[in-house]
């Protein structure tokens, strides 16, 4: 199943980079949701190449019941973003990874940050796949609106976030 978003955000690439990559930010966002971050690590210098890694607990109380049965009240899912040094524009391109823990899922995207003028474009795009045996499309056609929505949230809240900041 393809994701896709994209929007612009009125700052800098580095930044929005240094958002993403903020500790207080992903908290704020996974308790806008409902959720805790039970951790995050930044592995680099935001400056050049780097990497995150969220933990996070999410209710499923938006998941249909029949999902909900299978994973119970709360998913944990654990994101790796790979950033790539700055282009020499400002750019900058993330490799997402989500694993959640006991539903079988595995969601991959590629964010990029485009400088446009003193602007930022955010790009998203990805799949949700399933490895269950003939069920896994429709598992995956199912939870891909939500995992949109989800990594969508991160990029809405940055503007948020940027301006009272």
């Amino acid at each position: 199943m393809a994701l896709s978003a994209s929007t612009t955000l009125p700052h800098s690439v580095d930044r929005v980079a240094a958002v993403f990559a903020n500790e207080d930010f992903q908290r704020h966002t996974s308790e806008l949701v409902g959720g805790t971050l039970e951790s995050f690590k930044v592995d680099g210098d935001v400056a050049g190449a780097f990497s995150t890694t969220s933990v996070r607990t999410l209710p499923t109380t938006r998941l249909p019941e029949i999902a909900r049965k299978f994973v119970g009240e709360s998913l944990t899912v654990t994101q790796l973003e790979t950033w790539e040094a700055p282009a020499a524009d400002g750019s900058r391109q993330s490799n997402i990874s989500l694993k959640i823990a006991g539903a079988p899922l595995d969601v991959s995207a590629v964010q990029r940050l485009i400088a446009d003028g003193g602007s930022t474009r955010v790009e998203l795009e990805g799949s949700v796949t399933s490895s269950v045996p003939f069920l896994g499309g429709k598992i995956a056609d199912a939870a891909e609106p939500m995992v949109g929505k989800a990594l969508n949230i991160q990029s809405q809240q940055a503007q948020a976030w940027l301006e009272s900041h």
